[in-house]
Protein backbone atom coordinates (compact mmCIF):
# COMPACT_ATOMS: atom_id res chain seq x y z
CA UNK A 1 0.00 0.00 0.00
CA UNK A 2 1.55 3.46 -0.78
CA UNK A 3 0.40 6.44 1.62
CA UNK A 4 0.87 9.79 0.43
CA UNK A 5 1.35 12.00 3.18
CA UNK A 6 1.22 15.77 3.43
CA UNK A 7 3.48 17.41 6.67
CA UNK A 8 2.57 20.79 7.77
CA UNK A 9 5.25 21.01 10.69
CA UNK A 10 4.14 24.33 12.19
CA UNK A 11 0.50 23.23 12.17
CA UNK A 12 -0.93 25.92 10.20
CA UNK A 13 -3.90 23.51 9.22
CA UNK A 14 -4.83 22.97 13.05
CA UNK A 15 -4.76 26.27 13.97
CA UNK A 16 -6.10 28.52 11.19
CA UNK A 17 -9.28 25.75 10.59
CA UNK A 18 -9.79 24.40 14.43
CA UNK A 19 -9.88 21.24 12.21
CA UNK A 20 -8.38 18.03 13.88
CA UNK A 21 -5.33 16.16 12.74
CA UNK A 22 -4.24 13.54 11.44
CA UNK A 23 -6.72 13.89 8.86
CA UNK A 24 -7.01 10.99 6.29
CA UNK A 25 -9.04 9.82 2.61
CA UNK A 26 -9.12 12.09 -0.07
CA UNK A 27 -11.91 13.79 0.71
CA UNK A 28 -10.89 14.86 4.08
CA UNK A 29 -8.08 16.20 2.90
CA UNK A 30 -9.73 18.21 -0.09
CA UNK A 31 -12.06 19.54 2.36
CA UNK A 32 -8.90 20.72 4.80
CA UNK A 33 -7.39 22.06 2.06
CA UNK A 34 -10.13 24.38 0.95
CA UNK A 35 -11.11 25.46 4.60
CA UNK A 36 -7.04 26.68 5.33
CA UNK A 37 -7.15 27.92 1.54
CA UNK A 38 -9.95 30.00 2.63
CA UNK A 39 -9.15 31.40 5.74
CA UNK A 40 -5.39 32.24 4.44
CA UNK A 41 -4.76 31.99 0.31
CA UNK A 42 -1.35 32.71 1.35
CA UNK A 43 0.06 29.92 3.23
CA UNK A 44 2.10 27.59 1.45
CA UNK A 45 0.76 24.49 3.49
CA UNK A 46 -2.62 24.74 1.08
CA UNK A 47 -0.13 24.20 -1.68
CA UNK A 48 1.20 20.86 -0.12
CA UNK A 49 -2.45 19.55 0.55
CA UNK A 50 -3.49 20.30 -3.09
CA UNK A 51 -0.31 18.41 -4.44
CA UNK A 52 -1.29 15.82 -1.69
CA UNK A 53 -4.58 15.07 -3.56
CA UNK A 54 -3.31 15.58 -7.01
CA UNK A 55 -0.79 12.79 -5.91
CA UNK A 56 -3.43 10.68 -5.19
CA UNK A 57 -5.31 10.83 -8.30
CA UNK A 58 -2.34 10.41 -10.17
CA UNK A 59 -1.23 7.12 -8.37
CA UNK A 60 -4.68 5.43 -8.05
CA UNK A 61 -5.34 6.18 -11.71
CA UNK A 62 -2.17 4.10 -12.39
CA UNK A 63 -3.70 0.99 -10.73
CA UNK A 64 -1.52 -1.42 -9.39
CA UNK A 65 -1.75 -0.84 -5.71
CA UNK A 66 -4.07 0.44 -3.03
CA UNK A 67 -3.08 4.18 -2.67
CA UNK A 68 -4.26 6.37 0.66
CA UNK A 69 -3.50 10.08 1.15
CA UNK A 70 -3.30 11.68 4.94
CA UNK A 71 -2.45 15.06 6.26
CA UNK A 72 -0.34 15.34 9.63
CA UNK A 73 0.87 18.36 11.40
CA UNK A 74 3.43 18.66 14.16
CA UNK A 75 2.78 22.60 16.52
CA UNK A 76 4.36 25.64 16.38
CA UNK A 77 7.25 26.37 18.38
CA UNK A 78 9.69 24.34 19.11
CA UNK A 79 10.79 21.65 16.25
CA UNK A 80 11.66 18.97 19.04
CA UNK A 81 8.34 19.48 19.76
CA UNK A 82 6.93 19.18 16.57
CA UNK A 83 9.17 16.25 15.14
CA UNK A 84 7.47 14.29 17.90
CA UNK A 85 3.94 15.64 17.10
CA UNK A 86 4.10 14.79 13.64
CA UNK A 87 5.68 11.02 14.36
CA UNK A 88 2.61 10.49 16.79
CA UNK A 89 0.50 11.48 14.30
CA UNK A 90 1.80 9.08 11.82
CA UNK A 91 1.72 6.55 14.28
CA UNK A 92 -2.47 6.92 14.41
CA UNK A 93 -2.45 7.04 10.17
CA UNK A 94 -0.72 3.97 10.14
CA UNK A 95 -3.15 2.13 12.72
CA UNK A 96 -6.39 3.67 11.23
CA UNK A 97 -5.42 1.55 8.03
CA UNK A 98 -6.70 -1.96 7.57
CA UNK A 99 -4.61 -3.46 4.99
CA UNK A 100 -2.48 -6.18 5.08
CA UNK A 101 0.08 -4.94 3.04
CA UNK A 102 3.37 -3.21 3.83
CA UNK A 103 2.98 0.03 3.50
CA UNK A 104 5.18 2.82 2.05
CA UNK A 105 5.16 6.75 1.90
CA UNK A 106 5.47 9.25 -0.71
CA UNK A 107 6.25 12.42 1.60
CA UNK A 108 5.09 15.81 0.35
CA UNK A 109 6.49 19.31 1.55
CA UNK A 110 6.49 22.75 1.44
CA UNK A 111 10.39 23.37 2.09
CA UNK A 112 13.67 22.05 3.62
CA UNK A 113 11.96 23.38 7.18
CA UNK A 114 9.20 20.83 6.90
CA UNK A 115 11.59 17.91 5.72
CA UNK A 116 13.50 18.16 8.86
CA UNK A 117 11.30 15.55 9.89
CA UNK A 118 11.97 12.96 7.67
CA UNK A 119 14.06 11.00 10.40
CA UNK A 120 11.20 10.86 12.78
CA UNK A 121 8.63 9.26 9.66
CA UNK A 122 11.33 7.16 8.32
CA UNK A 123 11.23 5.74 11.67
CA UNK A 124 7.82 4.17 11.76
CA UNK A 125 7.50 3.91 7.61
CA UNK A 126 9.85 3.54 4.21
CA UNK A 127 9.95 6.26 2.39
CA UNK A 128 9.59 5.66 -1.35
CA UNK A 129 10.27 9.67 -1.91
CA UNK A 130 10.20 13.17 -1.55
CA UNK A 131 8.05 15.63 -3.14
CA UNK A 132 8.55 19.57 -2.39
CA UNK A 133 6.04 21.91 -3.27
CA UNK A 134 7.14 25.86 -3.90
CA UNK A 135 5.14 28.52 -5.82
CA UNK A 136 7.27 28.84 -9.49
CA UNK A 137 7.69 32.35 -8.26
CA UNK A 138 9.73 32.08 -5.02
CA UNK A 139 11.83 28.96 -6.03
CA UNK A 140 14.25 28.23 -2.74
CA UNK A 141 12.74 31.04 -1.45
CA UNK A 142 12.07 29.25 2.15
CA UNK A 143 15.13 26.95 2.02
CA UNK A 144 17.48 30.08 2.29
CA UNK A 145 15.59 31.34 4.45
CA UNK A 146 15.24 28.66 6.74
CA UNK A 147 18.79 27.68 5.71
CA UNK A 148 19.80 31.43 7.29
CA UNK A 149 17.74 30.91 10.75
CA UNK A 150 19.50 27.65 11.40
CA UNK A 151 23.39 29.52 10.85
CA UNK A 152 22.31 32.51 13.18
CA UNK A 153 20.36 30.23 15.92
CA UNK A 154 23.95 28.36 15.91
CA UNK A 155 25.72 30.21 18.91
CA UNK A 156 29.27 28.93 17.75
CA UNK A 157 27.91 30.19 14.20
CA UNK A 158 26.28 33.40 15.06
CA UNK A 159 29.31 34.73 17.11
CA UNK A 160 32.10 33.92 13.96
CA UNK A 161 30.01 35.74 11.57
CA UNK A 162 28.39 38.62 12.98
CA UNK A 163 30.66 39.61 15.69
CA UNK A 164 33.74 40.43 12.45
CA UNK A 165 30.33 41.49 10.93
CA UNK A 166 29.37 44.25 13.64
CA UNK A 167 32.84 45.33 14.12
CA UNK A 168 33.23 46.24 10.57
CA UNK A 169 29.95 48.13 10.68
CA UNK A 170 31.31 50.25 13.90
CA UNK A 171 33.75 51.24 11.74
CA UNK A 172 32.91 54.51 10.07
CA UNK A 173 30.75 55.25 13.78
CA UNK A 174 34.32 54.88 15.35
CA UNK A 175 35.46 57.25 12.99
CA UNK A 176 33.03 59.85 13.19
CA UNK A 177 33.05 60.20 17.18
CA UNK A 178 37.05 60.14 17.04
CA UNK A 179 36.72 62.94 14.49
CA UNK A 180 34.69 65.42 17.31
CA UNK A 181 36.86 63.93 19.80
CA UNK A 182 40.02 65.33 17.77
CA UNK A 183 41.41 61.76 17.37
CA UNK A 184 42.61 60.97 13.94
CA UNK A 185 40.43 58.45 11.77
CA UNK A 186 43.94 56.59 10.88
CA UNK A 187 44.20 55.75 14.82
CA UNK A 188 40.69 54.51 14.66
CA UNK A 189 41.10 51.77 11.86
CA UNK A 190 44.43 50.92 13.58
CA UNK A 191 42.80 49.96 16.62
CA UNK A 192 39.77 48.07 14.94
CA UNK A 193 41.69 46.65 12.06
CA UNK A 194 43.77 45.23 15.35
CA UNK A 195 40.42 44.20 17.58
CA UNK A 196 39.27 42.04 14.13
CA UNK A 197 42.56 40.28 13.77
CA UNK A 198 42.92 39.52 17.13
CA UNK A 199 39.51 38.00 17.35
CA UNK A 200 40.09 36.05 14.07
CA UNK A 201 42.89 34.42 15.51
CA UNK A 202 41.66 34.08 18.81
CA UNK A 203 38.71 31.59 16.80
CA UNK A 204 40.80 30.01 14.28
CA UNK A 205 42.78 29.08 17.00
CA UNK A 206 40.46 27.82 18.87
CA UNK A 207 41.91 30.10 22.25
CA UNK A 208 38.36 30.23 23.35
CA UNK A 209 37.61 26.97 24.40
CA UNK A 210 41.01 27.47 26.37
CA UNK A 211 39.65 30.72 27.99
CA UNK A 212 36.18 29.44 28.90
CA UNK A 213 37.99 26.25 30.59
CA UNK A 214 40.24 28.79 33.07
CA UNK A 215 37.72 30.72 33.70
CA UNK A 216 35.48 28.03 34.94
CA UNK A 217 38.42 26.44 36.81
CA UNK A 218 38.88 29.89 38.06
CA UNK A 219 35.30 30.11 39.16
CA UNK A 220 35.41 26.81 40.77
CA UNK A 221 38.43 27.38 43.21
CA UNK A 222 36.72 30.84 44.11
CA UNK A 223 33.66 28.84 44.93
CA UNK A 224 35.24 25.77 46.71
CA UNK A 225 37.41 28.23 48.97
CA UNK A 226 41.08 26.90 47.56
CA UNK A 227 43.78 28.27 49.78
CA UNK A 228 46.08 28.46 46.53
CA UNK A 229 44.50 30.96 45.19
CA UNK A 230 45.83 33.45 47.45
CA UNK A 231 48.98 31.85 48.26
CA UNK A 232 49.59 31.70 43.87
CA UNK A 233 48.82 35.39 43.97
CA UNK A 234 51.59 36.10 46.33
CA UNK A 235 53.66 33.98 45.01
CA UNK A 236 53.56 35.89 41.56
CA UNK A 237 54.41 39.34 43.28
CA UNK A 238 57.31 37.47 45.17
CA UNK A 239 58.69 36.22 41.46
CA UNK A 240 57.76 40.14 40.36
CA UNK A 241 59.95 41.50 43.69
CA UNK A 242 62.81 38.91 43.35
CA UNK A 243 62.80 39.63 39.21
CA UNK A 244 63.32 43.67 39.81
CA UNK A 245 66.16 42.85 43.04
CA UNK A 246 67.70 40.27 40.50
CA UNK A 247 67.76 43.17 37.86
CA UNK A 248 69.03 45.65 41.04
CA UNK A 249 71.79 43.31 42.15
CA UNK A 250 72.96 43.35 38.63
CA UNK A 251 73.25 46.90 38.23
CA UNK A 252 75.08 47.33 41.11
CA UNK A 253 77.52 44.30 40.32
CA UNK A 254 77.80 46.51 37.11
CA UNK A 255 78.30 49.68 38.92
CA UNK A 256 81.00 48.51 40.85
CA UNK A 257 83.34 46.59 38.18
CA UNK A 258 85.21 48.34 35.38
CA UNK A 259 83.98 47.07 31.98
CA UNK A 260 81.32 44.99 30.68
CA UNK A 261 80.06 42.11 33.27
CA UNK A 262 80.41 38.51 31.35
CA UNK A 263 77.44 36.12 30.67
CA UNK A 264 79.06 34.15 33.73
CA UNK A 265 78.74 37.23 36.34
CA UNK A 266 75.50 38.49 34.84
CA UNK A 267 73.67 35.12 35.74
CA UNK A 268 75.56 34.77 38.82
CA UNK A 269 74.22 38.54 39.74
CA UNK A 270 70.47 37.70 38.93
CA UNK A 271 70.64 33.91 40.53
CA UNK A 272 71.91 35.66 44.07
CA UNK A 273 69.45 38.98 43.92
CA UNK A 274 66.39 36.84 42.89
CA UNK A 275 67.20 33.40 44.23
CA UNK A 276 65.54 34.57 47.88
CA UNK A 277 62.54 35.73 46.67
CA UNK A 278 61.98 32.95 44.40
CA UNK A 279 62.32 30.50 47.48
CA UNK A 280 59.69 32.27 49.29
CA UNK A 281 57.42 32.21 46.53
CA UNK A 282 57.78 28.94 46.23
CA UNK A 283 57.88 27.91 49.63
CA UNK A 284 54.32 29.99 49.52
CA UNK A 285 52.97 28.36 46.71
CA UNK A 286 53.71 24.47 47.81
CA UNK A 287 52.39 25.30 51.48
CA UNK A 288 48.73 26.01 50.20
CA UNK A 289 48.65 23.23 47.93
CA UNK A 290 49.92 21.55 51.06
CA UNK A 291 46.65 23.51 52.82
CA UNK A 292 44.20 22.48 50.09
CA UNK A 293 45.29 18.69 50.33
CA UNK A 294 44.93 18.53 53.82
CA UNK A 295 41.54 20.03 53.30
CA UNK A 296 40.34 18.00 50.67
CA UNK A 297 41.53 14.36 52.83
CA UNK A 298 44.14 13.97 50.14
CA UNK A 299 46.79 14.98 52.41
CA UNK A 300 50.23 12.99 52.28
CA UNK A 301 53.53 13.38 54.41
CA UNK A 302 55.35 13.44 51.28
CA UNK A 303 53.88 16.66 50.05
CA UNK A 304 55.54 18.47 53.07
CA UNK A 305 58.79 18.17 51.27
CA UNK A 306 58.10 20.24 48.48
CA UNK A 307 58.86 23.54 50.75
CA UNK A 308 62.13 22.35 52.73
CA UNK A 309 63.83 21.04 48.61
CA UNK A 310 63.01 24.66 47.83
CA UNK A 311 64.25 26.14 50.59
CA UNK A 312 67.57 23.51 50.21
CA UNK A 313 67.96 24.79 46.54
CA UNK A 314 67.40 27.97 47.38
CA UNK A 315 70.40 27.82 50.01
CA UNK A 316 72.61 26.05 47.28
CA UNK A 317 71.84 28.31 44.30
CA UNK A 318 72.49 31.81 46.88
CA UNK A 319 75.95 30.21 48.39
CA UNK A 320 77.15 29.09 45.02
CA UNK A 321 76.14 32.59 42.96
CA UNK A 322 77.79 34.62 45.81
CA UNK A 323 81.18 32.41 45.79
CA UNK A 324 81.00 32.43 41.70
CA UNK A 325 80.91 37.07 42.30
CA UNK A 326 83.14 37.35 45.08
CA UNK A 327 85.80 34.42 44.69
CA UNK A 328 85.95 33.58 41.57
CA UNK A 329 85.27 36.07 38.99
CA UNK A 330 86.45 38.73 41.10
CA UNK A 331 88.25 37.76 44.03
CA UNK A 332 90.18 40.92 44.18
CA UNK A 333 86.81 43.13 44.30
CA UNK A 334 85.18 44.16 47.75
CA UNK A 335 81.61 42.91 46.95
CA UNK A 336 80.45 42.73 50.10
CA UNK A 337 79.88 46.66 50.15
CA UNK A 338 77.91 46.44 47.30
CA UNK A 339 73.84 46.25 47.86
CA UNK A 340 72.23 43.30 47.53
CA UNK A 341 75.59 40.63 46.96
CA UNK A 342 76.51 38.53 49.94
CA UNK A 343 80.16 37.34 49.45
CA UNK A 344 80.88 33.91 49.53
CA UNK A 345 84.30 32.11 50.24
CA UNK A 346 85.18 28.44 49.54
CA UNK A 347 84.73 27.44 53.39
CA UNK A 348 81.44 29.13 53.12
CA UNK A 349 80.04 27.37 50.27
CA UNK A 350 81.25 24.37 51.29
CA UNK A 351 78.68 25.06 54.34
CA UNK A 352 76.34 26.02 52.31
CA UNK A 353 76.35 22.84 50.41
CA UNK A 354 76.48 20.65 53.57
CA UNK A 355 73.41 22.61 54.79
CA UNK A 356 71.46 22.43 51.54
CA UNK A 357 72.36 18.62 51.07
CA UNK A 358 71.02 17.86 54.63
CA UNK A 359 67.74 20.04 54.64
CA UNK A 360 66.45 17.92 51.90
CA UNK A 361 68.06 14.57 53.36
CA UNK A 362 66.77 15.26 56.71
CA UNK A 363 63.69 15.85 55.47
CA UNK A 364 62.92 13.19 53.09
CA UNK A 365 63.70 10.94 55.93
CA UNK A 366 61.75 12.52 58.70
CA UNK A 367 58.22 12.48 56.30
CA UNK A 368 59.20 9.13 55.34
CA UNK A 369 59.33 7.75 59.09
CA UNK A 370 56.29 9.76 59.80
CA UNK A 371 54.10 8.22 56.89
CA UNK A 372 55.11 4.75 57.79
CA UNK A 373 53.83 5.28 61.45
CA UNK A 374 51.33 7.85 61.08
CA UNK A 375 49.63 7.30 57.39
CA UNK A 376 46.89 9.53 56.63
CA UNK A 377 43.64 9.00 55.22
CA UNK A 378 44.66 9.42 51.62
CA UNK A 379 47.81 6.46 52.34
CA UNK A 380 45.44 3.98 53.99
CA UNK A 381 45.60 0.89 51.40
CA UNK A 382 42.48 0.17 49.38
Amino acid sequence: MLLVLCVDLDDDLGRKTGRRTPVVGRDEVESAAVALATVDPEDSDVNVLFQGVHAYDELSSEGGEEVEVAAVTGTNGSDVKANRAVGEEVDTVLASLSTGENVRAIVITDGAQDESVLPVIRSRVPIDGVRRVVVRQAQDLESMYYTIKQVLADPETRGTILVPLGILLLVYPFVVIAGIFGVGGATVLGLTSALLGLYTLFRGLGLERVVDDAVTHLRNVLYAGRVTLITYIVAAALLVVGGVQGVETLDAVGDAVDGALPPAAVLAAVVHGAVQWFAAAGVTSSLGQVTDEYLADRFKWRYLNAPFYVAAIAVVLFAVSGFFLSSFLYPGLDLAAVAGVWPFSLTDLAVALVVGTLLGVLSTLTFAIAESRYPTGAEQPA
